[in-house]
């Protein structure tokens, strides 16, 4: 029988905008399994200490499930971002069980991986989502090719599909008036060609933000020329020979153009202390942990905490509108 997921109900006692060290977590997945159970406490352990967060959806399941728990908490600090990740788009293989829970998934522990199946786009559906007011966001949607079959033909057909539900949701993102949330990955020139194209069309810059960016220093000036915003993470941590230098990226970014996130339960920064364990093993991130992206975005940007903090703050609630939110 599948598990139900539990929706704790809380109130947000804090003092709103109030405090110089005010965080928003603009991607933390506590809409996810590896919350389920204990979301209530997490968003309670953020919110006292002046942490907002977004919770994106990566499907139809995930995306009901975080307007669902952000509608559960009384006042402001928790909102939600829906949209189809490009995973899930065509033939998905493996999914981890950190994401959500399958009616074949069995036992499965933390960490372990399911066969699952692909979701088609319903515009429909999302858009009812999208109804609710605490929708900040159509995310988090984009491209990714990191898991691309060898077939080239196989490949050419699984990108055409993801830029194709991709124009769905920028689409739904216009009809709704709502920023996108733009994963990238292993695509950055492909996603920057699409943007481009889409501008021309428009006649209009981008409202968004690229989320967990891991491009170029210059991909990130062709981003900015677009009108986007810039996600860092627990990524900026890690040395990762594949990736460009992260504090070399962060310092070409003007500070107006970023935003601070956790992309909870992944990418635990080193300095995380409890609670913090999964009873299967391993380790999982939570939105209160966005501090530490925080103080080493001030160490790579010679920056005071409280500066860092009031600024992107401030720039996520312009991206995101959530200053009447």
């Amino acid at each position: 029988m599948r598990k139900a997921f539990l929706f704790c109900r809380f109130v947000l006692n804090g003092r709103i905008g109030e405090n110089n060290g005010m965080l928003i977590d603009t991607h933390g997945h506590v809409n996810f399994n590896a919350f389920q159970g204990d979301n209530g406490e997490v968003l309670k352990r953020a919110l006292e200490k002046d942490t907002w967060v977004i919770m994106p959806g990566t499907q139809y399941e995930t995306s009901k499930r975080a307007v669902e728990i952000a509608e559960s908490a009384s006042g402001r600090g928790v909102y939600a971002a829906i949209g189809l990740h490009p995973i899930h788009i065509g033939e998905q293989r493996r999914v981890d069980v950190l994401e959500t829970q399958s009616e074949d998934a069995g036992a499965a522990q933390p960490w372990e991986t399911f066969e699952t199946r692909s979701e088609e786009f319903s515009y429909a559906a999302y858009k009812n989502l999208a109804k609710s007011k605490k929708v900040v966001a159509i995310g988090e949607v984009g491209l990714d090719y990191y898991y691309f079959p060898k077939s080239k033909a196989k490949r050419e057909q699984m990108k055409q599909k993801q830029r194709d539900v991709l124009e769905q949701q920028m689409r739904l993102a216009d009809e709704c008036n709502l920023p996108v949330i733009l994963h990238c990955r292993v695509a950055h020139d492909d996603l920057i060609g699409i943007l481009e194209q889409r501008i021309k069309r428009q006649e209009k810059k981008m409202r968004g933000v690229v989320h967990s960016y891991t491009g170029t220093v210059e991909q990130a000036q062709r981003f900015l020329d677009l009108g986007l915003y810039f996600g860092f993470n627990g990524l900026i941590f890690k040395n990762v020979p594949a990736l460009p230098d992260p504090a070399k990226v962060i310092a070409s970014i003007p500070f107006e153009r970023i935003v601070l996130e956790t992309d909870s339960p992944y990418l635990v920064p080193p300095q995380a202390g409890p609670p913090r364990q999964l009873a299967g093993g391993g380790e999982r991130n939570e939105p209160l942990f966005v501090k530490y992206v925080a103080e080493e975005i001030a160490r790579i940007k010679k920056l005071p905490f409280e500066e860092v903090a009031g600024v992107t703050t401030q720039n996520a609630r312009k991206l995101f509108g959530l200053d009447g939110a």
